[in-house]
């Protein structure tokens, strides 16, 4: 049985890990390691490894104060999809947001992403909005846990 090591990334070196993972799943919207640093600061972000291989990451944005909603997102590398990772890095920043009183749980996915659409529809998940940001060519789709 292989292991799967799952932490925070407290160095640059972990958090350059956890960045490129993002920008791997996420290429329409890269990200420097000032603003990966910056995400560390508001946001619980972990890295994950099997074998010593990185293979993917995660981030739980808190719950506002005006909706109670926490954004859960987790991204595994292709390589690595249909194993149970993204399983557990669901599940682990599920139990990070409800233990910050998320009253609803929400994640985002791009719409290239078709992997990370599945997952999240199979996980309960219901599409509330599609959108572009400024300058963006593929869209973004919001989606909210159902009976969260």
């Amino acid at each position: 049985m292989s292991e799967l090591v799952i932490r925070r990334p407290a160095d640059d070196a972990a958090l350059r890990d956890w960045r490129y993972v993002h920008n791997v799943v996420i290429p329409t919207h890269p990200l420097s390691l000032d603003d990966a640093r910056d995400r560390r600061e508001r946001h619980r972000l972990e890295v994950a490894y099997r074998d010593g291989e990185l293979v993917g990451c995660s981030t739980v944005r808190p719950p506002s104060e005006d909706t109670g909603a926490a954004t859960v997102i987790a991204r595994v590398l292709a390589a690595h999809r249909r194993r149970g990772l993204g399983e557990v890095l669901w599940a682990r920043g599920l139990a990070h947001a409800r233990e910050l009183g998320a009253r609803t749980i929400e994640t985002v996915v791009l719409s290239s992403n078709e992997d990370g659409l599945r997952f999240a529809l199979r996980h309960g998940f219901t599409e509330t909005e599609r959108y572009l940001l400024p300058g963006d060519t593929v869209p973004w789709i919001d989606l909210r846990l159902s009976g969260s």
